[in-house]
């Protein structure tokens, strides 16, 4: 495929993918006239209701047979792109992406779009996991299967306090921090919920399958507050990137004034401090108080330990 036929192909063009949708139908039993004509007014065109149907019907295009029916043995698929295929190959190049066990095949001789090494990280810590770690790898593995098999393990970690701790819990899902580049897992332990850092994590196996009834998620306490935000320094910019995965709503006040309503879950709330400290005067927090009270916390803290080196 020509370079200039990655954009401008035919066939990733509406009439092929209104065509494939009606064959997928025929290949199924379930396709009739009226669903045929209903597939083309949704996704086609407008003049396409006149030349689709008619085509597939009258064997002009030989597709469809008189039952509604298809000769077509397999699905109509599309193929992936050239860049959509070195687009792929960049996503799954990332150490990240790699934890979780992916498959290179049919990529194996594709020209990545970018290297990682071209990426520029800022507003992030350089102490991040380390992903090729083979013990690391294993670990998150572990967990993942945990997760998806509903199963309590037995971790055994060093705790913020440098303390070495070992206890069972029962693994509900792995997050992942932009901001400090590094994957904990929310498991639940007794009857509260905890977060372990997978990189602290120094042994972990498998245990028996838990309860159904233990491993029901309840839905997470959620917050929110009001900040103001002064555009300097593209302060906005950075802003919708750093609270992008919030549910979020942001008003222009003037120019360079803008009000931002965040909504966070109540377990990430000191995260959510040391975030909003990072932009410094250029965010400031209206409201709730209970937040603002953390925030004067937090720099009372920073104070202290300032004078004490």
């Amino acid at each position: 495929m020509k370079s200039s036929d990655i954009f401008f192909n035919e066939i990733y063009g509406t009439y092929f993918n209104v065509v494939s949708s009606i064959l997928q139908q025929a290949q199924t039993g379930e396709l009739t006239v009226e669903k045929l004509n209903r597939i083309v007014q949704e996704q086609a065109f407008g003049d396409s209701y006149l030349t689709i149907p008619k085509s597939l019907r009258d064997c002009e295009w030989p597709l469809l047979q008189n039952d509604m029916t298809t000769p077509l043995k397999h699905a109509p698929a599309m193929p992936l792109t050239t860049l959509q295929r070195r687009w792929l190959k960049t996503l799954l190049s990332d150490k990240r992406m790699q934890l979780f066990d992916v498959d290179f095949t049919g990529l194996e001789d594709v020209e990545p779009l970018f290297r990682q090494e071209q990426f520029v990280y800022f507003d992030r810590y350089s102490d991040g996991d380390a992903y090729d770690n083979l013990q690391y790898k294993k670990h998150f593995r572990l967990l993942l299967q945990a997760i998806k098999e509903k199963r309590k393990v037995e971790i055994s970690f060093i705790n913020n306090k440098n303390d070495s701790v070992r206890k069972r819990y029962l693994p509900m899902q792995i997050e992942y921090s932009a901001k400090d580049d590094k994957f904990r897992l929310k498991a639940v332990c007794g009857s509260s919920q905890q977060y372990v850092n997978v990189a602290r994590i120094k042994d972990c196996c498998l245990l028996e399958t838990a309860n159904a009834e233990i491993c029901e998620q309840k839905a997470p306490e959620r917050c929110k507050l009001t900040a103001l935000l002064t555009d300097e320094r593209n302060a906005l910019e950075r802003a919708m990137l750093h609270f992008s995965h919030l549910e979020k709503t942001t008003e222009r006040l003037d120019e360079k004034h803008y009000k931002l309503h965040l909504t966070y879950n109540k377990s990430d709330a000191i995260e959510m401090v040391i975030r909003v400290l990072s932009f410094g005067p250029l965010l400031q927090v209206q409201e709730p108080a209970s937040f603002i009270e953390l925030l004067h916390k937090r720099l009372q803290k920073q104070l202290v330990l300032q004078a004490k080196e």
